[in-house]
């Protein structure tokens, strides 16, 4: 029966042999990079620089892209220097800022005030806080038109009273003329209706 202190012996000697083989493959390895790199020209700092970016490199024949490698900072915070993509998740010296601008490095600041610009289009909902059209003169109080309508403007017939100088999005027809213009529409065909079935005998 085999005792402790032979079967470590067995293991020191079988780790021995697996390091001479492991040394003996990795020496015939290097010497094959040696000449490859002999071969091609290549030197230790262009493996380092090659390392660094993109491993694989781009297909034979395909052009290269601008997404390679890392994604370019466009926020930098100026307390830590820590700096944010703008892509994922907003970390937490920029998650809470209302306005961005004030983080942005300064090669994306022309890019980004132009995106961030919103245009209003005809018929497009714009997002966000909206300017005051109506004023309620007894308290000061405003309203942007969207939304639910305050008690001080609710129950009026016409709103154009509220308005403040220089609004213009709700010189609209007020919907009472609306209204009657639909009510006058109907009315009309129920009189076209009854004129067509007074001339049918029954």
């Amino acid at each position: 029966m085999a005792t402790l202190e032979s079967l470590q012996v067995k293991i020191q000697k079988l780790q021995a042999q697996a390091e001479a083989l492991a040394a003996k493959k990795s020496g015939a390895v290097i010497e094959k990079i040696r000449s490859l790199m002999a071969e091609h020209g290549l030197t230790t700092a262009d493996v380092d620089a090659h390392v660094g970016g993109n491993k694989r490199g781009p297909k034979p024949g395909a052009k290269a892209t601008a997404k390679a490698g890392k994604s370019v900072a466009k926020y930098r915070d100026p307390k830590s220097g820590a700096t944010w993509s703008g892509h994922g998740r907003a970390p937490g010296w920029i998650a809470d800022a209302k306005n961005r601008s004030k983080y942005l490095v300064r090669g994306n600041a022309e890019v980004s005030a132009a995106a961030t610009k919103k245009v209003a289009k005809a018929g497009n909902y714009v997002r966000g806080p909206q300017p005051a059209l109506y004023a309620d003169p007894k308290t000061g109080a405003t309203w942007s038109g969207r939304g639910r309508a305050p008690a001080w403007i609710a129950n009026a017939k016409d709103r154009r009273k509220f308005l403040i100088d220089g609004a213009t999005a709700a010189d609209k027809k007020p919907v009472l003329k609306k209204a009657t213009a639909n009510k006058a529409a109907a009315a009309k065909k129920i009189a076209a209706n009854k004129a067509v079935s007074t001339k049918l005998p029954a």
